[in-house]
């Protein structure tokens, strides 16, 4: 469970968004093994999810309503999973945070040189988590991590939003 609420953290002090190619997309999960996910058949939205405002509109379209579009995925993957939505007595409580860090920097090849060299590789993210709603206590959480695809069209993020979300709820365990 501690292990759980640190990489939790860590990817919430990386947050991050997505894009048209899809293959810069890493998943990643985690789950209380101490959790039976049996008998949790409905979930409710916990406070306001929300995308990171983008104040440069670097990564989201102007007009795009990124918060909207990961809802809509995410309610989609746990209706897909013959869960339903239940705000007065749900079993789990959903959440998400994206956000993207333009200020990300990595270590690249240099060409023609041994030595490696820094470069900014704007990275986004986007985490969904699960809390037990009689105990509060996190029971999953699923993480995408990509570089920040800038001045995209309104598809090409919808269409890296969706893999996101799809991806990280294929690693749910129901």
């Amino acid at each position: 469970m501690a292990n759980l609420r640190i990489l939790f953290a860590v990817f919430i002090l990386s947050l991050t968004a997505c894009s048209s190619v899809n293959d810069d997309i890493d998943i990643m999960s985690d789950v209380d093994p101490k959790v039976d996910f049996i008998g949790y058949d409905t979930f409710a939205w916990m406070g306001s999810a929300v995308v990171a405002f983008d104040e440069q509109g670097q990564w989201e379209p102007p007009g795009f309503d990124a918060d909207k579009e990961v809802k809509f995925y995410i309610d989609r993957e746990l209706r897909a999973r013959e869960m339903t939505e239940d705000s007065y007595n749900p079993d789990m409580l959903v959440t998400y945070v994206a956000g993207v860090d333009m200020d990300n920097i990595e270590e690249i090849d240099a060409k023609g040189s041994t030595l490696p060299s820094l470069s900014n590789v704007p990275k986004a993210a986007l985490v969904i988590v699960f809390f037990d709603a009689q105990t509060g206590q996190p029971i999953w959480y699923g993480a995408a991590e990509g570089e920040v695809k800038e001045e995209q069209s309104v598809m090409d993020t919808k269409e890296r939003l969706d893999y996101a979300v799809s991806k990280i709820m294929d690693e749910f365990p129901k």
